[in-house]
C-alpha cells in the first residue's frame, strides 16, 4: 500500500473542497434535488462529521487496539440533528479543512508505520456485519470517501443548471444520454 500517496491526496482536499463551493449562494448549497438527495452544505457537513466522528478515530483505534469498541456512527441521523442544512457553508468548510490538517498531522506522526511494508496497515477491527476492517482498508477508505463526495457535489452542481434553466435541456454540455 501506498499510504504516503493516500495521505497526500487526503491533504489535497483541504484545497479541493474550498475550491469546488467558492462563491456558491447560500441558496445554492442549501438547494436539494427533486430526489431529496442531500444538498451542498450537507455533503460538507457530513465531511466534518465523518472526518472527527468516523475515519480518523476508526483509523487510530484500529491501529493502536483493533479490539476496541468503535462508537455508533449514524451520518443521516446526524444530518437532521445537527441540522447540517441551516449551518453557514464558509464555516462548515473551514471546520473540514482544520479537521482534515489535523488528520493529516496525526497520519504524518507515524512515521515507520507508514511504510508499505508495515504490518500496522494489516491490523484489523472485527466489524459485526463486515467482518474484519484493516487499518489499511479504512485509510484507502477515507480517502475514496473523498472522492465520492467531490462526485456528488459536482452532481449537484451539474443539477443546479438544469434548475436555473428548466426550459432547457443541458444534454450539449455532454451527457447526451441523460
Amino acid at each position: 500500500m501506498n499510504a504516503t500517496a493516500i495521505i497526500n491526496r487526503l491533504e489535497r482536499m483541504t484545497k479541493l473542497l474550498p475550491s469546488l463551493v467558492s462563491g456558491l449562494p447560500l441558496e445554492d448549497a442549501r438547494w436539494k434535488p427533486p430526489s431529496d438527495a442531500w444538498s451542498i452544505l450537507e455533503i460538507v457537513n457530513h465531511l466534518v462529521d465523518e472526518e472527527t466522528l468516523d475515519f480518523r478515530v476508526r483509523v487510530r483505534l484500529t491501529l493502536e487496539s483493533p479490539m476496541a469498541d468503535w462508537a455508533r456512527t449514524d451520518p443521516e441521523g446526524w444530518a437532521v440533528e445537527k441540522r447540517y442544512n441551516e449551518q453557514d457553508l464558509e464555516g462548515s468548510v473551514l471546520r473540514f479543512v482544520q479537521e482534515r490538517a489535523e488528520s493529516v498531522r496525526w497520519l504524518r506522526s507515524l512515521g515507520g508505520e507508514l511504510g508499505p511494508e508495515s504490518a500496522a496497515w494489516t491490523r484489523a477491527h472485527p466489524h459485526p456485519r463486515m467482518g474484519p476492517l484493516a487499518a489499511g482498508m479504512l485509510l484507502a477508505s477515507w480517502q475514496a470517501h473523498d472522492a465520492l463526495h467531490i462526485r456528488q457535489i459536482a452532481k449537484r452542481l451539474f443539477e443546479l443548471a438544469s434548475r436555473d434553466a428548466p426550459e432547457y435541456s443541458t444534454r450539449y454540455a455532454g451527457e447526451w444520454g441523460v
